[in-house]
């Protein structure tokens, strides 16, 4: 069996990442999205378990798609889940350096492979980073969001709307 997995931090999992998974479950038996925790990325805005929910919620749709969340290696995180290769997504030539580094370590670690599907031009522009700071501004994030995604950072607004914002004044 063919197993695709696909990592990221995915705080917010936007349409960019389910275009991928998409992708990538139509090459592969099974799919396995890891969020993983990122601790050069700060504080996340979701925490693990809350990615894990929304990504489920997300992915429903598609059956050979399981949802996991670690804090470990990527390589360690491949060999659990019997991986045939690492998927990952291209938006822009500039993401390719350090998604190119990270292939050649990752085969040098654990001789895992890794497969590089360009995202198209529609979600090309998308970023967590960008999602998370229109949406920190209160702007309107739900056209590069699904639905589960935008309901949980609304909720997320609704609770933490001003400090966001550092207060009235910020």
């Amino acid at each position: 069996m063919k197993v695709g997995l696909f990592p990221g931090s995915f705080d917010p999992f936007h349409n960019g990442h389910l275009e991928i998974v998409e992708r990538a479950s139509r090459l592969f038996d099974e799919v396995v999205v890891a969020a993983l925790r990122n601790p050069q990325k700060g504080a996340p805005l979701f925490d693990l378990e809350e990615r894990q929910s929304m990504l489920e919620e997300v992915v429903a749709h598609l059956p050979s798609v399981r949802i996991v969340s670690v804090s470990t290696l990527l390589v360690y995180v491949a060999s659990d889940v019997g991986a045939s290769a690492i998927v990952r997504g291209l938006r822009a030539v500039s993401d390719f350096e350090a998604e190119m580094q990270m292939a050649q370590m990752n085969n040098h670690l654990s001789g895992v492979e890794t497969i590089f599907i360009p995202t198209s031009p529609e979600w090309s522009f998308v970023a967590s980073k960008l999602v998370r700071e229109v949406w920190r501004f209160g702007g309107d994030v739900s056209a590069f969001v699904p639905k589960p995604v935008a309901e949980a950072l609304q909720a997320k607004y609704e609770e933490r709307g001003p400090e966001l914002k550092g207060g009235e004044d910020g």
